[in-house]
């Protein structure tokens, strides 16, 4: 093997699997200690690992599942997210361990929303305050998303809200969000 093939080799290799495919990095989120996958020419990124080449100026969408979009299609949007025992990551910025029920997550999402739409709270005052994730310290704000960038549910709803429009309650792994779009 030459210096440069060693080089270009990816830590998948290093951990007997296949090496990714040519343009593809993996990298590991901040946020969430685990990997995600890189496209070096279109500066996507996706959970899934990518089993074709990315190519330069084409999007990642052809690595990912069917219900990705080729179009460039992208929403912002801001959520409250209130996880309870049975998330995947039962823990927050503000709690250790939470304890809590999935139908009192539930009650609580519920109560955020009602106080969002009956003017009582503004959403992102109630994000900073009581959202467990870590978009709290941005006002609950995730900026500009693609399809394929979410878990399903959460991808599914967000895409259908019109601009200014609040989600009703959205259950993924993560726990159960309310999501305003605001882009």
């Amino acid at each position: 093997m030459s210096e440069q093939e060693g080089r270009n080799q990816t830590s998948d290799a290093k951990e007997d699997t296949p090496p990714l495919p040519k343009g593809w990095e993996k990298r590991m989120s901040r946020k969430t200690g685990e990997p995600y996958y890189y496209n070096v020419y279109s500066h996507e990124s996706q959970w899934r690992r990518p089993t074709e080449p990315a190519l330069p100026n084409m999007s990642s969408a052809s690595s990912s599942s069917s219900s990705s979009t080729s179009r460039n299609e992208q929403v912002k949007c801001s959520h409250i997210l209130v996880k309870h025992k049975n998330s995947r990551r039962p823990s927050s910025w503000k709690e250790a361990v939470i304890t809590r029920s999935k139908e009192d997550a539930l009650h609580l999402i519920q109560a955020y929303r009602d106080e969002i739409s009956s003017g009582k709270a503004e959403f992102r005052t109630l994000a900073s305050k009581y959202s467990d994730c870590s978009s709290a310290k941005n006002g609950g704000d995730l900026g500009y998303f693609k399809r394929g960038q979410m878990q399903k549910p959460f991808e599914e709803a967000a895409f259908a809200l019109t601009l200014g429009e609040l989600s009703q309650p959205v259950e993924t792994e993560s726990g159960i969000h309310i999501i305003l779009r605001t882009g």
